[in-house]
């Protein structure tokens, strides 16, 4: 089979084809006028490299951040809001918590959907599902006058309570359509059916905002994909980790918010299931973000909630929270093209602005003025300047300084190597110091842990990021600077559905349990069954959302499969306070418990495995050259050794400083690491014994 992985960034387009044994990717500019024809030419250029069709493909799996984008630069459909009268301001009013707790000028960011372009209809539904206020038709049809006069060409409706009982939701989008059959329309009670009617609005309005332009885009992808010569399916990566049809993401787009970087923890949960690493954390840094995820027991941790576009420096709540389903990660604006700045305190701050691939860091020579991250590590002799993106790029030493020293060095006083470090050193300090918050917060300890890291920028700033966070041992994987599209290749068919339904379990009901599992596992084994082969049993993990009684949140505790009895609430006692205890260090006492939310995900089978075992230095492999480097711990140049990958075979060692080149990316080797080539290509590198810690 030819299968191909797309991921499209904020930087470049990442193409991946695989035949059988043999692989080949191209990394090309994203075009964000046209995102399909970055697509287009780096098919063309892998199906070249293969001597292939482009008849010959089995199947196009794509992940895009298209939809966060839009989200962040607030660039979507027209569209409107109904929702329960006296329930108009949710969405603005936000709640009790503020991200800056002792910020008197705080900023809280701007609902997605003005106030203005939402709208309200006199109806009510309790929290047990039961009509307090019927529907009125009439008013119904009134405002669907209003909403086609209006120009809208979205509605997002979302009515309180209606994740129990969704009559009133389905109801008024059969009128709204029967009124303007082209409005695009999404329902709260089919987009998140979940508890919490801020989580749940803003998930259906940031779905109905994206839900056009996603349906847009798609299409032309499949048609011109047609056009150029492919006649196989295209699938797409959804946040949580999983493949859904192109039909599933046009009507639920805002589950492609995060495919990208999924596609990158599944990466990273597959090379940690190769090497049998129970304890990994995964660091992804492209052209324009870096993503830290934690990987236990050889798979990704998830939520069922998160944020998008936060709008005070990355930090957790100043976003737009979103109910779906996805991997749990942490992300910053720290990428390659990430920008650098002289603040009012006479502070070097990186990021989260980037350049992207338009007009590009100063050094693409496309116009970029601003100093990046990117220019940085070429002044610091990170970067063949000759050899950048395979040639593709030339990149200019001269310009990359000159906007450093104009923007930074001048401001400062800083030469243009000093201010270069600065700059490196920060978004290096930034993206250890997400790492040890994520870390917190899960209550994990991630010295002991194995770094993987992929990205075309990740391999340049990983030993530092270890050096930092004392990490021991890294993995670079071949290909890492196209990891989430390799990611994608490595999913399964897959589709969580999740809902609210309330139970104590001194009341624990059976056969309510049973049924709102079974109606959970047939919806996602339905999204899911694509990619199911003949004779293939579909596999189903499912979840119980728990907390005490009187306990404002809950915690995700993993429930066996199959059908449950009355006695069974006992069983989920125990595998509640298993997990509480993992978390919080032991049970409470004497407090009834409360489900508050359900969960399913259906996943198709995956090949086993291949397990590798940990290849020892057995040579030193010979450098082809030599460049300066500068190594940050030291805070000097020092003379590097330079090394082609393609020329290592298993057991080569190739010690610090060093930089290991290859055509996308290259992995710098500080002074004290040692990286060895392993069986299957991956460089492992470590610290060496009784180097130092800086």
């Amino acid at each position: 089979m030819n299968r191909v992985g797309v991921d499209i960034g904020g930087t470049f387009t990442d193409v991946v084809l695989e035949t059988g044994q043999a692989a080949h990717s191209a990394k090309v500019l994203t075009d964000h006028a046209a995102p399909e024809q970055a697509i287009l030419d780096g098919l063309a250029e892998v199906v070249g490299k293969a001597g292939i069709e482009p008849g010959d493909i089995s199947v196009v799996i794509h992940g895009t951040t298209l939809a966060t984008n839009a989200l962040i630069e607030r660039r979507g459909a027209r569209t409107a809001f109904i929702t329960t009268r006296g329930f108009r301001d949710t969405i603005e009013m936000r709640t009790e918590s503020r991200f800056e707790q002792y910020d008197l000028d705080i900023v809280l960011p701007a609902p997605l959907i003005a106030r203005k372009h939402r709208f309200v209809l006199d109806e009510r539904i309790d929290a047990d599902g039961n009509i307090l206020r019927p529907l009125d038709d009439g008013e119904v049809r009134a405002l669907a006058d209003r909403i086609t006069a209006a120009g809208f060409e979205s509605v997002a409706i979302g009515f309180i309570h209606s994740y129990v009982n969704g009559a009133h939701e389905r109801r008024v989008r059969d009128i709204l359509l029967e009124c303007n059959p082209k409005l695009s329309i999404s329902i709260s009670s089919e987009v998140s059916p979940q508890m919490r009617e801020l989580e749940r609005f803003n998930t259906v309005c940031a779905n109905a905002f994206v839900k056009p332009q996603m349906a847009s885009y798609l299409g032309r992808l499949v048609s011109r994909l047609k056009r150029a010569g492919t006649t196989c399916p295209v699938f797409l990566m959804h946040s949580g980790g999983g493949i859904i049809s192109v039909g599933s993401a046009v009507e639920f787009p805002v589950r492609l918010v995060e495919s990208g970087p999924a596609g990158g923890a599944i990466f990273a949960a597959h090379i940690a299931s190769r090497y049998q690493l129970d304890q990994v954390l995964s660091f992804d840094m492209g052209g324009t973000t870096a993503k830290i995820c934690l990987i236990e027991n050889q798979t990704p941790k998830t939520a069922k909630t998160f944020e998008v576009a936060r709008t005070y420096r990355f930090k957790k709540g100043s976003g737009t929270p979103i109910s779906i389903p996805v991997i749990e990660m942490v992300e910053i604006g720290a990428g390659g093209g990430s920008i650098a700045v002289v603040d009012a305190m006479r502070r070097i701050q990186v990021g989260p602005e980037s350049a992207g691939s338009e007009p590009g860091p100063a050094c693409y020579q496309n116009g970029g003025a601003a100093p990046t991250v990117t220019d940085a590590d070429l002044q610091l002799g990170r970067l063949d300047p000759d050899d950048f993106a395979g040639g593709s790029i030339m990149l200019s030493q001269p310009l990359g300084q000159q906007a450093i020293v104009s923007a930074i060095g001048d401001e400062l006083g800083l030469t243009g190597d000093e201010a270069a470090y600065g700059i490196c050193e920060m978004v290096d300090e930034n993206m250890a110091n997400a790492a040890r918050v994520h870390a917190v917060e899960n209550g994990k300890d991630i010295s002991g842990f194995t770094m993987i890291a992929f990205g075309g920028a990740a391999p340049l700033h990983a030993t530092r990021l270890c050096e930092k966070l004392k990490i021991r041992q890294l993995l670079v994987p071949p290909g890492a600077s196209v990891g989430s599209a390799i990611g994608f290749l490595r999913s399964a068919f897959a589709y969580e559905s999740v809902r609210s339904a309330y139970l104590r379990l001194s009341g624990f009901d059976a056969g309510e349990v049973n049924a709102i599992l079974r109606d959970l596992g047939d919806e996602a084994e339905g999204f899911a069954r694509a990619g199911l082969k003949r004779g293939e049993q579909m596999r189903r993990d499912r979840w119980a959302y728990m907390r005490y009684s009187g306990q404002g949140w809950e915690i995700p505790v993993e429930i066996a499969d199959g059908e449950f009895s009355n006695a069974d609430a006992a069983r989920f006692r125990a595998w509640f306070e298993a997990a509480y205890t993992q978390l919080f260090g032991r049970p409470v006492e004497d407090l009834d418990i409360e489900i508050v939310s359900w969960s399913v995900r259906a996943s198709t089978p995956l090949p086993a495995v291949e397990h590798i075992d940990i290849c020892a230095a057995a040579k030193t492999a010979k450098p082809g050259a030599s460049r300066r480097l500068f190594d940050p711990a030291a805070a000097e140049f020092q003379t590097a050794a330079v090394v082609e990958r393609t020329k290592l075979l298993p057991g080569m060692a190739v010690a610090g400083p060093a930089v290991i080149a290859e055509p996308e990316t290259s992995t710098i080797i500080a002074s004290d690491f040692e990286a060895v080539m392993q069986h299957d290509g991956c460089l492992l590198v470590r610290a060496k014994p009784g180097g130092k810690e800086r």
